[in-house]
């Protein structure tokens, strides 16, 4: 079943849309790392006949001071980018896209929080005769410089998610980023360390208020709830432990809007605190759907 796309949100004046790239089901127990299942399986009951779970796939389409934004890339559409754990006939990024009426040669700017192959898949596409290209030509895609060195550089234990096939194409559209960077004077590129050494986040400030894609500081809401439980696919995770945690403290206090990757769609929100003192992740009413 097709999942919806475009719902509409905003952060002061800047509105944006959710596109998904449909559904990733990945190994439960490789998300919760070393909680118990009897702990983390209240909280996500629903698992396949392979112990996987279902991660949305939401990425930011938006528009800031004349530029067309994307914020992360899903799976992708070349051959070997997606299997049965994510079924193209529940929607991809390019058909999520072109129901709002956007091309791939309108993005301007594209924004990958990391480069794990479900967050940058669609950054390159088969061309003729089975070259590899950008998928959004005219884009520049930002990226953390410290994670482009280590995707390119993989290792035994990240070789598996680092693919060079959505990599090697983008290397002459690249701005890698050290630090904070101004993408526009309303979205700035911000390191958030934990997931992986480069993991950053993207802050969106109009007026008063602001918001966030988390990229991936949490695959699941329970991660943002409860900060102590850290997934198990974090490269440094007591340091994405308090990045979370610091993170979650300023949400809550200025009642930002956190936009979650690997949420159910949209994976739109906010943080509360409860009576008792717990934070509690409430979902965010979408402004409307479609163009």
């Amino acid at each position: 079943m097709a999942i919806p796309s475009g719902a509409r949100f905003r952060v002061g004046g800047v509105h944006f849309a959710v596109v998904n790239d449909g559904t990733y089901w990945y190994d439960a127990g490789a998300i919760f790392g070393v909680v118990p299942r009897v702990m983390w399986e209240r909280v996500q009951p629903e698992l396949d006949d392979r112990y996987r779970m279902p991660l949305g796939l939401n990425c930011i389409l938006l528009r800031s001071r004349g530029q067309t934004v994307l914020i992360e890339t899903g799976v992708g559409g070349k051959k070997g980018d997606r299997d049965n754990a994510s079924p193209a006939s529940e929607g991809t990024l390019l058909t999520s896209l072109a129901a709002l009426g956007v091309a791939p040669a309108d993005v301007d700017v594209v924004v990958n929080s990391h480069l794990h192959a479900d967050h940058c898949g669609w950054n390159t596409s088969e061309a003729a005769g089975g070259l590899l290209a950008p998928t959004f030509p005219n884009a520049r895609y930002v990226i953390n410089a410290q994670e482009w060195e280590d995707a390119t550089h993989p290792n035994e234990r990240t070789r598996a998610t680092y693919l060079e096939r959505n990599l090697g194409a983008i290397a002459d559209h690249l701005e890698l980023v050290t630090g904070e960077r101004p993408i526009t004077d309303e979205i700035v590129f911000v390191p958030a360390r934990g997931h992986t050494e480069g993991h950053s986040t993207v802050v969106i400030r109009s007026g008063r208020e602001w918001g966030v894609y988390l990229g991936d500081l949490a695959q699941h809401r329970a991660q943002l709830e409860r900060t102590a439980w850290v997934s198990g696919l974090d490269i440094l995770p007591l340091v994405s432990m308090e990045t979370k945690k610091r993170l979650m403290e300023e949400c809550i206090e200025a009642q930002a809007l956190m936009i979650f990757c690997h949420g159910p769609y949209p994976g739109v929100g906010r943080m509360a605190r409860t009576g008792e003192g717990f934070r509690r992740w409430v979902d965010e009413p979408p402004l409307g759907e479609g163009a």
